[in-house]
């Protein structure tokens, strides 16, 4: 029976303390005697000159008993260290359990233990409410699962504890010593290789076993079970075997949904916990030392990415080193020493020959046969989209990966001593026109299926675009957490740079002829990475804000975050009109704008106070005018993608503005400071500005829209002019209702002054891109 809720909140661990106590007097009292017994009773016997029976008895007796006072010191300790490790482990996650707890009651849930392990958070429904109106589901969700995870812990150690102290004591009442343990950690990893070594015999129940163990040990900071588990699976060869044919079993034709589920848990646990062994920076572990895998693991994995992997003999599919390995790295924050030469290797390799990797898939398979058991982004056949999601996730392996100079590597993943590559940046080679992306999908028929090859087209381009956001942004694409203290450097602001200048110049990478209408429009090869040049943008929001109307690199009114981007104008506009064409894009830079908008006007107006008179209404204005201009240019693109290319409907992008509601939250808490330093989730509101923005974002994506009678008529920017207004006005009108103080004949020449600016700047953004057309 698994721990509950009741269980970790109630349970008294002075008690397990207490034992651990019991335990330490216990190890030190059996150390002095087995120190009495080796120095003092052993030597006096081994001296002793015994003749007939004592001989062969006693001396046997004496040898015996001091290896049995060793061996119970051994077991004592073993005991002890387990349940140091379990109490210490323990209390931290009740007293989680509780201050999450607590923060939920002080917001007016309540925490109900469902009985099984599992919580749910619930919240004071008035009568007669809909409950789909629930704000705060979201968060009550949030709190669920961080105090349901816990508690899976604490359960994970209970058993693990059990398993250990019956191993130490052997169920042998007559003989000590059975197993040796300097900590919990090592009982675990002990049972997870145990686990492993059955590989595909493994039951399911054994495999979530496995996964539980990967799940809560594979990512500790200081990298010990980690490093532990893959040495003791025998090294990177014998990690692709076990991987590989996991994966295969849980992918392949007889599979259940049970079984897939299990083995798409152990890629994202095998994955993390190798990005975590692989780290040479994790803390000091407790045996007073770093934690982490040799150096070599890197030029061996990249020494069998080109070498066949066999974990039966006469397989007759044998994937290569880097197509297993790549499944594992789509999971996990790696360290750039690990990551960075084998996605550079990989990338090369297929630069050199794009079907290489491809020419030995499994041919007539199900699409879900392969190394990716997620299927996010492809089967796993190609490695170079794996490299690039991995990429994704590991913000400062992609920005050494895109800014610094490439190295040349030979196929066996060593370096080119004194050779160069023949492209200047992997920016320049992935937005080369020859540049051949593949399909990645084992399904029947692909080439027959247009829309199904067009799709699998797009992984890789999809994934360039995560390993770009990751790049440019300093956290993993797919990250909800907020770190104000993540500032963009002068090589992530000039790839920004270079990435307007590229797109700018090359805007047939990026367009999306749907219809065909416009035959001197292709379809790009990377229209697919729109969405994450839209979060690029919105990061970067203060940089194209500057661009707008050339505000001057120093500039204090419009800041940055970090270094600057120093955007050129033109370039800026025409890039945004190319990548407002996305739906996902278009709601995220628009969030952003907004949110942008009102903490530059809000920093303005707190500044000035009470000092302000109607006379300052213009210079207000002049704050909302980039934001606005931006807003034209999303206008003219929403129109774009709407009449002209077909791309995307109305409906799609007023829906998409719900999943970029985090950037308002982003952008409002780093000008506020609202988000408190670490780090916060990106979720509920942060504070009424942010409410008060998001609200006004949503209104505004409604409203930027018009029928195509209208844009037949040469009328499609006039609502979402009028939103460009109302959004600038709520800028300014939020804050008043927060500060009475200010007179009301200055609100409303402020008021109207920011209208008017905001319709003309508006006309302007969507004037620039439309003369700009071809985008």
């Amino acid at each position: 029976m698994s721990l509950t809720y009741h269980d970790l909140m109630q349970v008294d661990l002075g008690k397990l303390g207490s034992a651990v106590s019991d335990w330490k007097k216990a190890v030190d009292n059996l150390k002095q005697l087995e120190s009495d017994a080796r120095d003092g009773l052993q030597k006096k016997s081994d001296r002793a000159r015994w003749e007939g029976v004592n001989a062969g008895v006693t001396r046997q007796f004496v040898s015996k008993t001091a290896k049995e006072i060793a061996d119970l010191h051994v077991e004592a300790n073993g005991i002890h260290k387990v349940l140091d490790d379990a109490h210490r482990e323990l209390e931290a996650l009740q007293k989680g359990v509780r201050t999450l707890t607590a923060e939920a009651k002080d917001k007016g849930y309540t925490v109900r233990d469902n009985g099984d392990g599992t919580v749910s958070v619930d919240a004071h429904v008035m009568p007669g409410a809909d409950p789909k109106d629930d704000k705060n589901l979201e968060e009550r969700q949030r709190y669920a699962d961080s105090i349901t995870g816990k508690i899976a812990h604490a359960n994970d150690i209970d058993i693990s504890t059990k398993m250990a102290l019956s191993r130490t004591h052997g169920n042998d009442p007559y003989n000590a010593g059975h197993a040796k343990y300097d900590s919990l950690n090592d009982a675990q990893v002990e049972r997870a290789l145990e686990l492993a070594e059955k590989r595909e015999t493994m039951t399911d129940r054994e495999l979530a076993e496995l996964n539980r163990l990967l799940r809560h040990n594979g990512r500790e900071e200081d990298g010990e079970f980690a490093t532990e588990f893959f040495q003791g699976l025998g090294g990177p060869r014998q990690t692709l075997e076990f991987y590989g044919a996991m994966s295969n079993d849980g992918t392949g034709e007889g599979a259940t949904k049970t079984r897939l589920a299990g083995v798409q848990d152990l890629q994202k646990y095998m994955g993390h916990a190798l990005a975590n062994a692989t780290d040479p920076y994790t803390p000091q572990s407790i045996k007073g030392d770093r934690q982490h895998l040799p150096s070599w693991w890197g030029a061996e994995f990249r020494k069998l990415g080109t070498q066949e992997i066999e974990w039966e003999r006469g397989m007759m599919n044998r994937p290569y080193g880097y197509q297993v390995l790549g499944g594992l790295l789509r999971y996990g924050n790696y360290d750039p020493a690990f990551l960075t030469p084998i996605a550079e290797h990989v990338t090369q390799l297929h630069q050199d020959d794009p079907r290489r990797f491809l020419a030995n898939k499994p041919a007539g398979s199900d699409d879900g046969y392969g190394f990716n058991p997620s299927g996010k982004l492809g089967t796993g056949n190609e490695p170079l989209n794996s490299v690039l999601e991995a990429l994704g996730h590991s913000p400062e392996a992609a920005e050494q990966f895109f800014t610094q100079p490439p190295t040349a590597y030979n196929e066996d993943g060593t370096i080119k001593s004194g050779e160069k590559t023949d492209f200047k940046s992997y920016l320049d080679l992935f937005t080369d026109k020859d540049f051949e992306w593949t399909i990645d999908t084992n399904a029947h028929n692909v080439l027959a299926d247009e829309e199904g090859t067009k799709k699998a087209l797009n992984f890789g381009p999809d994934a360039l675009g995560h390993a770009l956001e990751a790049a440019t942004t300093g956290r993993p694409y797919d990250s909800d957490i907020a770190d104000p203290s993540i500032k963009h450097t002068e090589a992530q602001a000039k790839l920004v740079h270079d990435i307007v200048e590229k797109f700018s110049a090359h805007p047939d990478l990026l367009t999306h002829n749907l219809n065909g209408d416009l035959e001197e429009e292709k379809t790009g090869p990377l229209y697919a990475l729109r969405d994450s040049l839209g979060h690029i943008s919105a990061d970067y929001m203060g940089d194209f804000q500057r661009s707008m109307y050339l505000e001057g690199p120093e500039s204090k009114v419009f800041p940055v975050n970090g270094a600057a981007a120093n955007l050129d104008s033109g370039n800026a506009m025409k890039f945004l009109g190319l990548v407002g064409q996305d739906p996902n894009a278009y709601s995220a830079i628009t969030a952003a704008q907004q949110a942008y908008t009102t903490n530059v006007v809000h920093n303005f107006l707190d500044t000035e106070g009470k000092g302000l008179t109607a006379e300052d209404s213009a210079r207000v204005g002049d704050l909302v005018a980039p934001g606005a201009a931006i807003a034209g240019v999303m206008s003219n693109a929403r129109a774009d993608a709407i009449y002209d290319y077909h791309t995307a409907s109305n409906k799609e992008y007023n829906e998409a503005v719900a999943d970029n509601a985090k950037w308002v939250n982003r952008i409002v808490g780093l000008g506020t400071s609202a988000i408190p330093a670490p780090f916060s989730v990106v979720g509920e509101p942060v504070n009424w500005l942010a409410e008060d923005v998001t609200e006004s974002v949503v209104k505004s994506v409604e409203k930027d829209t018009t029928d195509e009678a209208e844009h037949d008529a040469g009328k499609e920017y006039s609502d979402g002019r009028t939103a460009a207004m109302e959004s600038s006005q709520a800028a300014v009108t939020s804050y008043f209702a927060h500060h009475r103080e200010i007179d009301a004949d200055t609100r409303d020449a402020i008021i109207r002054a920011v209208r008017t600016k905001a319709g003309l700047s508006h006309s302007d953004g969507a004037q620039w891109n439309s003369s700009g057309d071809g985008t």
